[in-house]
């Protein structure tokens, strides 16, 4: 019997299929088994606490007390924006890059100005190309590592270059969203900014739990930062959210405890999809795609698809529109600040994934 598939196929949705671990359900059915006890609004102690080691375990020099746990990362990257923006300030975004960093700058009063990137040269952030876009106004860097869409990692000697040039912007803070951060396929882990030391408290960075540790639909981010930033960030989720539940941080806290089973799990997982998904871009002619290191997203080219006679991002939306009128649906790279490029995720059923694939090399086909 044939299998049955969807009309549209999506391999443009942020989050894996991935069932939430045992441990993770265990931990928070024995909390559900009693009365909950509340959580201070910074987090439960033993969640900052096990956040806090792990990040010494890399390197950092960090304390607990520097750790905010919200409800999602966005919350947390929210708390961080609208306590460092004021009137005027700019916030520096590298492109492609995440397409809700810009209504998050906005609703904080930021103005976003974004870096292009180049995938000629795989999207290197130069010192000079950095150092060249920074001004007086601009208050934040706004980094993802790895890079959403694009899967690319930032390793530690380019850091180290870009983090010398911020050095010399002590107005400036660098906020890092390194929430796929477990999700690498290089041969070294990725750094976390929280590694280097921070004379001038400018690092900062926002993580959580549904891309890399499978707790998708739990609501668990946080965010670490100096302390001074931090207290203002658990002012803010006091004065207008809640405690994140204690079920859903305990789960967290069993995440975290056991990460490294957690995160080769998934990574053993994606590894056979990633490939899949690779090796289908490779035979579509006149697309070309950088190999991604990180997250469970490829991001190719398709710009010889689209219509010349239009403005690129208006044809980079047509394409799309007929993508989905094929079956597949995908991320069209026009929000991500690349028309004509496109996030397509693996993190879904392999047969969905096949079948996927198949009808976007058909679509190809035709529009060749």
């Amino acid at each position: 019997m044939e299998p049955s598939f969807p009309t549209c196929i999506s391999l443009a949705s942020g989050y894996g299929d991935f069932p939430t671990p045992a441990v993770a359900l265990a931990r928070a059915a024995r909390a559900l088994a009693g009365q909950l006890p509340l959580s201070p609004i910074q987090g439960l102690p033993e969640l900052r606490d096990a956040l806090a080691a792990r990040f010494r375990r890399q390197g950092a020099t960090v304390a607990a007390e520097q750790v905010v746990v919200t409800p999602g990362a966005k919350p947390a990257l929210f708390a961080v924006l609208k306590a460092l923006l004021r009137p005027g300030d700019e916030v520096l975004l590298p492109t492609p890059n995440w397409f809700g960093f810009a209504g998050l700058v906005e609703q904080a009063g930021g103005s976003l100005r974004t870096l292009p990137l180049a995938a000629t040269d795989n999207y290197a952030l130069t010192p000079a190309l950095l150092r060249a876009a920074l001004t007086p106004a601009t208050r934040v860097l706004l980094l993802s590592n790895p890079n959403n869409p694009t899967g690319r990692v930032y390793h530690r000697a380019e850091l180290d270059a870009l983090l010398a040039v911020t050095r010399g912007f002590p107005q400036l803070r660098i906020v890092s969203d390194e929430i796929y951060d477990h999700i690498s396929f290089g041969p070294v882990p990725v750094p976390s900014l929280l590694e280097w030391p921070d004379p001038l408290e400018q690092h900062i960075v926002i993580n959580g739990f549904s891309k890399s540790l499978a707790l998708v639909g739990w609501g668990v981010g946080y965010l670490l930062a100096p302390l001074s930033l931090a207290e203002a960030c658990a002012a803010w989720q006091f004065t207008t959210s809640a405690a994140v539940p204690v079920p859903n941080q305990l789960a967290a806290l069993a995440a975290t405890e056991n990460a490294a089973d957690i995160t080769a799990t998934l990574r053993t997982r994606l590894a056979p999809a990633r490939a899949l998904l690779l090796q289908a871009l490779t035979n579509l002619p006149q697309v070309s795609c950088p190999v991604p290191e990180g997250t469970y997203y490829a991001f190719p080219d398709f710009t010889a698809y689209l219509d010349p006679t239009l403005p690129v991002a208006q044809a980079s939306a047509r394409l799309f529109t007929q993508l989905r009128q094929a079956g597949v649906d995908l991320v069209d790279g026009a929000t991500c600040g690349a028309p004509g490029f496109a996030r397509i995720s693996c993190a879904v059923p392999e047969p969905l994934l096949r079948e996927a694939l198949r009808r976007l090399a058909a679509a190809i086909s035709s529009y060749q």
